[in-house]
């Protein structure tokens, strides 16, 4: 596409707008890879639409943003190491025939080697691909017996403060979201100094009482990790993590927010309703999709462990362990709809609007808002997808059956 097409000012007709908590008949106006006010365009600037595009009555939404995904289409972030920018290429670029136009790769517990291998080679950009947020890094400060599919010996404590951070991974650059167990921690002023320098801090794979989340979230903690996978099991008196949707010992004015997987394997259709209905500001849906995401049944790799895909699920290749979803993103907005009977624009923005404004982009992503990124979706009334577009340029159109 060239610099031209980019400049172009188009208008969007016949269409209706996720915007302001509605949907809402109206036109999106894209120049220069953003939404637009078109009323400075008709009345000061006097200009007329390049292009004019039809789109049939769908919705426009914003673009889906993934912030757990840890590989799909045979390419697994931790794993292929030496192949990570070819590999994030064909995972930003397949992500988009699901509608998501922004996502965290996410690295499992690893060894330091992995971590000072891959994160300064993670790509900043993809052309015709999802954009990069940077990376989550979920691990290695977790807890041995919540570990999942994490490798057990590459799991630490962070018993040095920000310099086991520096060690462990390198440089802290490309980390967008680190998700830590808060007992493994032994300064919590850790997590201060990694709000400070931009990055999310989300509580996970832990056997956290509701007091050790509360304290982490005193110290600047916001999300968490796959609610209800990798924790302590809600109990009357002592609630722990998924205690944390109801506290009333969260600071004034600051949303816990929370990633589910509605694949309809991790977690039961009542437990997504038990979630939504209880703090429904901070849901976000994510994917937490593995290499397997997009290939057949077979065995496969996650991090350092084999892992087999079978009956639309994926294990721990010869256990009954799950470790990842292999449910690309739509799929999961329609899943959680079907299971919560939540309104559409509920279901779309937990995609959306949730976790831009859990890692405070919101001004550029997440919304149709003007001066917001033009990446958005066309969608029909069951949440099919239409097309995919990134700075107004359309990047995937889907196949009419």
């Amino acid at each position: 596409m060239s610099q031209k097409s980019v400049r172009q000012l188009i208008q969007f007709t016949n269409c209706r707008l996720v915007r302001d908590h509605r949907i809402v008949p109206d036109d999106l106006w894209v120049r220069d890879g953003k939404i637009i006010n078109p009323e400075p365009v008709f009345f000061d600037e006097r200009v007329k639409a390049h292009r004019r595009i039809d789109c049939g009555g769908a919705i426009i939404a914003p673009g889906y943003i993934d912030l757990q995904i840890n590989g799909g289409y045979g390419v697994d972030f931790s794993h292929d190491t030496e192949t990570i920018e070819a590999g994030v290429q064909k995972v930003a670029t397949g992500l988009v025939k699901c509608g998501v136009t922004s996502f965290c790769p996410t690295l499992v517990t690893s060894p330091n080697d992995t971590y000072h291998t891959i994160l300064p080679r993670m790509p900043h950009h993809i052309e015709g691909g999802a954009g990069i947020l940077g990376v989550h890094a979920e691990g290695p400060f977790i807890n041995p017996r919540k570990k999942g599919a994490h490798p057990e010996n590459c799991i630490h404590t962070i018993d040095n403060g920000m310099e086991t951070l520096r060690a462990t991974y390198g440089s802290l650059d490309r980390i967008k979201i680190i998700t830590l167990a808060p007992e493994q921690v032994m300064d919590a002023s850790v997590i201060n100094q990694l709000v400070d320098a931009g990055i999310t801090v989300a509580l996970g794979h832990s056997m956290a009482t509701l007091g050790d989340g509360e304290r982490a979230v005193e110290h600047g903690a916001t999300l968490i990790t796959h609610l209800f996978n990798a924790m302590l099991p809600f109990h009357h008196r002592d609630p722990g993590l998924v205690g944390l949707l109801a506290s009333d010992a969260i600071p004034a004015g600051k949303t816990i927010y929370y990633g589910i997987i509605s694949d309809g394997v991790h977690t039961h259709p009542a437990a997504l309703r038990i979630a939504y209905r209880t703090h429904p500001l901070g849901l976000i849906l994510v994917t937490d999709a593995i290499s397997a995401l997009g290939l057949k049944e077979g065995i496969h790799h996650i991090g350092q462990l084999p892992l087999e895909v079978k009956g639309g699920k994926a294990f721990i290749a010869n256990t009954d362990t799950l470790c990842g979803s292999i449910a690309p993103m739509d799929e999961c907005v329609r899943i959680f709809k079907r299971a919560t009977d939540c309104s559409t624009v509920y279901a779309i923005e937990a995609a959306t609007l949730h976790p831009a404004l859990c890692l405070g982009i919101e001004h550029e992503k997440g919304t149709l808002d003007f001066g917001s990124d033009a990446d958005f979706i066309l969608l029909d009334d069951r949440l099919q997808l239409v097309s995919t577009w990134i700075a107004g340029i359309c990047v995937h159109q889907q196949c009419s059956e």
